[in-house]
């Protein structure tokens, strides 16, 4: 018989495309992933690997070993959040993935709702980029993802993650009394190849003059000290300030820009109870705010 436990380091192994990657992602050594792979081929009496230079690549077989464990592992994972259903209390561990700027938002509020109404739910939080996130929550290395989308920038879309809306968050600006006026002075930005980065800096573009980018971090309590001690203009999302007064003025931009933030699950884990817990209590956070 087949062990599921090694099909899940196949279907990793197609995933993540190296034994090296599913070793960091898993916290296994190389070595162990290559035993336990060499094990199931033992098992399942056909070649699953060949080299190809220095890599592996999956055999015709074990890509219909992996095909098949996904769909195993979602019928695991239905047959989880229904003997889940079956008890009268939440409880368990959600894995969340969270961008900064939620994690301050709205993450506080939430954890302060479930202590309170399901104080048997454990909620481990990272904080991750949503690109990134999205593709984490398909590869089951969360269970959920707080993401966000910028205008014109839609999100990516993994294959079984449902998305359902959490709120709209206006984007501002500090340190400038203007758009225009801000074209004069040094900005602070997120990286590069994010979508934050590329909507700001087509939104100056479209006011007419290419940002001067001197600071850039991902991290928005860098953005909002820099603002404030005078070095460098910022757009903003509101959600940044987690309900409380801004610390200096924000000005609205052309449009009143927002960004869609939302939350994604894999499709056989949506009507888990831990899962249904956590995103009511998220829901009802962003009232506070």
């Amino acid at each position: 018989m087949l062990d599921l436990r090694r099909l899940r380091l196949l279907r990793e192994l197609k995933i993540r495309g190296t034994i090296a990657a599913v070793a960091e992602a898993l916290a296994y050594s190389p070595s162990s992933i290559s035993q336990q792979l060499a094990l199931l081929e033992t098992e399942a009496g056909v070649p699953l690997l060949v080299k190809v230079g220095r890599r592996v690549q999956l055999t015709p077989q074990a890509e219909v070993l992996v095909a098949h464990t996904t769909q195993l592992l979602e019928r695991v994972e239905l047959m989880e959040a229904e003997l889940d259903s079956s008890l009268t209390e939440v409880r368990g561990t959600v894995r969340l993935a969270v961008f900064q700027s939620a994690a301050l938002g709205i993450i506080p509020q939430a954890l302060t709702l479930l202590a309170a109404e399901h104080p048997s739910l454990r909620v481990e939080i990272t904080q991750r980029e949503p690109e990134n996130a999205l593709f984490e929550v398909w590869a089951r290395d969360f269970d959920l993802v707080i993401a966000e989308q910028y205008p014109g920038h839609s999100a990516p879309r993994q294959p079984d993650l449902d998305r359902v809306a959490l709120c709209r968050d206006e984007l501002r600006l500090g340190g400038a009394a203007s758009l225009r006026a801000a074209g004069e002075r040094a900005w602070v930005m997120e990286p590069r190849g994010t979508a934050s980065r590329h909507w700001a800096e087509q939104l100056c573009r479209s006011a007419g003059f290419e940002p001067d980018v001197r600071f850039e971090t991902a991290d928005l309590q860098a953005h909002i000290r820099l603002v404030e001690s005078g070095h460098a203009v910022a757009l903003l999302p509101d959600l940044v300030w987690g309900g409380r007064a801004p610390v200096f003025p924000l000005v609205s931009l052309p449009g009143d820009p927002v960004r869609e933030v939302f939350t994604s699950v894999r499709d056989a884990s949506r009507e888990r109870p831990a899962i249904v817990a956590l995103r009511d209590v998220l829901e009802r956070s962003v009232d506070f705010l």
